[in-house]
């Protein structure tokens, strides 16, 4: 079932938006060579604490893991992609990272995440980190009242296609409301025209995965939760919930 907000229930959703975006900034600022993961899962966790919200991917327990999630972000370095569970790992000079990150605040969910590499960065990443930015870009201008699910697809999964670039197989965005994942399913790769017709109160979570080597496949790590690229090629992801309002798409998890 879609649920449809109301304009008072999407400002609640920005509110949260600024926690998850704030979680994000901090733990990007505080990466650096040596710094472990751990160090930036619990960094974003105090930031969700100190805004009086909660993480939302602590203890969530999706059927096919193994275990409920440990941690606050999920922390993906270099061929891994989504789903990274923060370790003791500490950062080298040139690793590409990605952080996801989810908070509830009186009662409405916020998703993002971002990419960077730390230290002195290969051109190649520099370029993977920006298309899948781009990608991201694109997806939401595609995310106008009117338009369909297929139209923000298409947007992403054209421009990935067009650079080079794989899209994780089997994974996409997602509908966001008082739970984290509602419907609908939001693809990376579609034909335009097609799927449901987006209206003013749908929010989504527009998340392209982008994977250097144009490869799509992946693996499960021997965590059961880490995506890994199947060729060891580097990843890239990026994301932000956004509102469809009759003015067109709202950012709900940018920074202020």
């Amino acid at each position: 079932m879609v649920e449809l907000k109301t304009a008072t229930e999407i400002d609640a959703m920005k509110r949260v938006g600024r926690v998850v975006a704030d979680a994000l900034a901090a733990a990007r600022a505080h990466a650096g060579i040596g710094v472990s993961l751990l160090d930036l899962d619990a960094v974003a966790a105090k930031v969700i604490a100190d805004a009086g919200a909660a993480p939302v991917f602590l203890d969530y327990h999706p059927n096919w893991a193994p275990f409920p999630f440990p941690g606050v972000i999920c922390a993906s370095v270099n061929d891994a992609v989504v789903h990274g569970i923060p370790s003791d790992y500490r950062l080298r000079d040139g690793d590409l990272v990605s952080i996801d990150c989810g908070a509830k605040l009186d009662g409405w969910c916020g998703d993002a995440a971002i990419s960077f590499v730390v230290g002195t960065a290969a051109s190649a990443d520099e370029a993977l980190v920006a298309a899948t930015d781009e990608a991201l870009r694109r997806g939401i201008a595609a995310a106008q009242p009117g338009n369909r699910l297929g139209d923000v697809g298409a947007a992403i999964g054209d421009y990935a296609r067009d650079q080079g670039y794989g899209l994780l197989a089997d994974h996409g965005g997602h509908g966001i409301g008082r739970v984290m994942h509602e419907s609908p399913d939001v693809p990376n790769e579609a034909r335009a025209g097609r799927g449901m017709r987006l209206r003013p109160g749908l929010v989504l979570a527009i998340e392209p995965m982008l994977i250097a080597d144009g490869s799509d496949d992946y693996r499960h790590g021997a965590d059961g939760w880490t995506l890994q690229t199947i060729t060891g090629a580097r990843a890239a992801h990026s994301e932000h919930s956004v509102a469809i309002t009759d003015d067109g798409p709202v950012v709900l998890t940018a920074q202020h």
